[in-house]
């Protein structure tokens, strides 16, 4: 009944303001006006039927959902320390936005981290460091099929799709991507005019919905990927069988950022929530698949084509491998995707608890294709929270040939991690279709950012090697990279916590720890 009162109370007095306003003097109405609107809220409260918190706490329980809404900038500003924010620290994205400025990312004092705490990993350096290289090295993409091999940098834009990011956002990557000349990965949504425009190198990805290249009833449609892969700009094209947030579903677009170009250039309806298939029309076996990546290469004329992967099962992997020998179909490239890595929407519980995190993705990846003889024809991207050139060199140690980002390119054209690209509101004007909101990301600026970082942090990575006595990344190696297992005294090295298989091993005398997915593999079948 106190509730009851408080309203009644919240009423009488507003009327009370409301008379001596109309009856004394007009300068009432300052205390009148809010008075009334609070005493409307309050009965709105008490009636309405869908929050419980309102019918008990009218008026007050606002309170509850405005600190509920801004709890992300609380914690972001406020709570967290510098290096154990989520999903980005904010030393992390200190890192990123001071050189995308062209500011020297240094920091006075020393380290904040606990170099003692289980879990901790380190580089090896030098005793006799070497010079780092002139000039970054760059990767060959192209196996024994392809005829137009494509050099690719340390260091790209990941993929993130035209719908998820605003169209300033995308000119300002590709931009980006064109003064360094690093390759800027289109997403599954398609390939905009934004993508083309600057004249970037792209790699071009095609997803579960076929976007960009699908017939009216969804399917893969081969004449419209011959025309739209023959365009100059695209380098590689890239076929996505899972991304490392949400692996096992398809990437979701709410309907409020489906505006008539997106519509446009997805095929699809517009205004109505896009939802990827969970899996591809064009294939159902692993043998299947690898011909449907000869007959990308073939419609592609010869350009590199490769796979996207979260891995999940070494079973599944290994029969995608059998395939790859028994039909002699290799794709040019596979991008391991981490379950760390970021999406615009999924569920929790798929970012939560699917597919493997890019370590031991990389390293299942790698040691399938070394111990079945094919390594030497297929080349590797690792993408999933890489930010720094620290992240690279680990990467590059672990089998790597080249490494992708996502949201550290986010934060060179601005975003402030305040997590709310799947709203349409994002306030920086990258995750957003509002033209109001996407205006705020002035494209010749960003652009300028997108390319600082990038060089500056391959220029870090390659600083970083020769600091550990290194100039060719082919000569970094797991017993570089070293983590605290378990004791104080604990330390060890990739090369002794995780087996690296020698070449040809599966296929001539498979060890104890592979042998039995290595027969349960079926290239018929991805059933395990």
């Amino acid at each position: 009944m106190k509730r009851f009162g408080a309203v009644a109370l919240l009423v009488l007095c507003a009327a009370v303001a409301v008379m001596t306003a109309v009856l004394l003097t007009p300068w009432w109405w300052f205390a009148a006006a809010p008075l009334a609107v609070a005493a409307l809220v309050g009965i709105y409260d008490l009636t309405q039927p869908r929050h419980s918190v309102l019918r008990n706490y009218p008026v007050l329980g606002h309170a509850r959902f405005l600190l509920e809404a801004i709890r992300p900038e609380l914690q972001q500003y406020f709570v967290e320390r510098s290096f154990d924010g989520r999903p980005y620290d904010r030393d992390t994205r200190n890192i990123v936005y001071e050189r995308a400025k062209g500011v020297d990312a240094e920091e006075p004092f020393g380290s904040e981290r606990d170099m003692y705490s289980r879990g901790y990993e380190f580089l090896v350096p030098s005793m006799r460091p070497v010079e780092p290289p002139k000039s970054a090295p760059r990767v060959r993409v192209g196996g024994p099929d392809c005829t137009q091999p494509y050099d690719m940098a340390l260091l790209n834009v990941s993929a993130m799709s035209f719908g998820s990011l605003s169209a300033n956002a995308i000119l300002a990557l590709n931009t980006g991507a064109a003064r360094g000349g690093f390759a800027h990965d289109t997403g599954e949504g398609g390939l905009s005019e934004y993508h083309l425009r600057p004249g970037g190198d792209i790699i071009w990805e095609i997803g579960t919905g076929y976007f960009g290249c699908r017939t009216k009833d969804g399917d893969f449609d081969p004449e419209q990927f011959r025309q739209k892969a023959a365009h100059d700009a695209v380098k590689c094209v890239s076929l996505k069988l899972s991304q490392g947030a949400k692996p096992g579903i398809g990437g979701v677009l709410p309907g409020g950022k489906v505006n008539a170009e997106i519509a446009r250039v997805r095929g699809v309806p517009q205004g109505e929530t896009v939802i990827s298939p969970p899996y591809h029309r064009v294939f159902s076996t692993p043998r299947e698949l690898v011909r449907f990546v000869a007959r990308m290469r073939e419609l592609a004329d010869g350009k590199p084509v490769g796979l996207k992967l979260c891995p999940g099962s070494r079973v599944q992997f290994l029969a995608v491998c059998k395939a790859m020998l028994a039909e002699n179909i290799t794709p040019d490239f596979i991008v391991v995707d981490g379950a760390e890595g970021g999406t615009g929407a999924a569920p929790l519980e798929f970012a939560d608890n699917l597919g493997m995190p890019l370590t031991e993705g990389l390293i299942t990846v790698h040691n399938a294709l070394v111990g079945t003889g094919l390594r030497d024809r297929i080349r590797i991207g690792a993408s999933g929270k890489v930010a720094a050139g620290s992240d690279i060199v680990k990467r590059l140690a672990m089998g790597a040939d080249w490494t992708n980002a996502a949201r550290a390119m986010m934060f060179a054209v601005g975003c402030i991690q305040a997590q709310r690209c799947h709203t349409n509101r994002c306030p920086t004007g990258v995750t957003t279709q509002d033209p109001r909101r996407a205006r705020a990301l002035v494209v010749a600026d960003k652009s300028e950012r997108v390319h600082r970082f990038q060089e500056a942090t391959v220029s870090s990575a390659l600083q970083i090697m020769a600091a550990m006595g290194v100039t060719d990344p082919a000569d970094l190696s797991p017993r570089l990279v070293r983590r605290r297992a378990t004791d104080a005294d604990d330390f060890r090295s990739y090369a002794e916590l995780y087996e690296w298989l020698a070449p040809g091993a599966l296929t001539d005398n498979p060890p104890p720890a592979w042998a039995s997915d290595w027969k349960a593999a079926n290239p018929d079948t991805f059933t395990f």
